[in-house]
């Protein structure tokens, strides 16, 4: 949040000093009351939300998930370890639902007495603990990843480019309109 630049030959950030002190470690900017000098986890989650985009394909079932920094060795480190932590997290999810659920219909097992119904319940179990094996097995659970993310060699935006050939057609338009504009006014008096 309080990166300011970023030094391509170092692959270093620079921090911008009103924000964040680099020598002591500690946030050092001014702001009002609710807000502290360290960012919340809420204003933390309004900036990334700006900077993080997730797009799908409908068609392949392909996640796509983008995160634009200052700096690209940043960004290319965080989409890996957002993939990393969502798998992770939904692996131990999967686990210990599974893990209840296996206990669940173990102790339904022990108390029933009826063939047929402890042979649906084994089933079930055996569910459980293929489930419980595929997470085990898999470091990729959720994502898989086809492509991993890299760090671009050329400056994505802004398009400066872009910028100065439209910026230099509206103002000649504007220009133009505003001559004409004129003329005519100054031709009615």
């Amino acid at each position: 949040m309080a990166a300011k630049k970023w030094n391509r030959e170092q692959d270093t950030l620079i921090y911008n000093e009103d924000d964040y002190s680099v020598e002591t470690n500690t946030w050092v900017r001014e702001v009002e009351a609710p807000l502290k000098p360290e960012p919340s986890m809420q204003e933390a989650y309004k900036v990334f939300s700006k900077i993080f985009t997730v797009n799908s394909d409908k068609e392949t079932g392909m996640v796509t998930l983008a995160v634009e920094h200052i700096s690209p060795t940043v960004a290319q480190k965080w989409v890996a370890w957002l993939v990393q932590d969502i798998n992770k997290v939904m692996k131990e999810r999967d686990v210990a639902e599974a893990n209840r659920s296996s206990e669940f219909l173990n102790k339904q097992i022990a108390l029933t007495n009826v063939a047929d119904i402890k042979t649906i319940l084994y089933k079930l179990v055996e569910e459980q603990a293929k489930t419980i094996m595929f997470a085990e097995v898999r470091d990729e659970y959720v994502f898989k990843t086809i492509d991993p993310a890299l760090v671009p060699e050329e400056k994505a935006k802004p398009k400066r480019a872009l910028i100065c050939v439209l910026g230099t057609m509206l103002g000649g338009m504007l220009g133009i309109m505003f001559v004409l504009v004129r003329h005519f006014v100054r031709k009615g008096d």
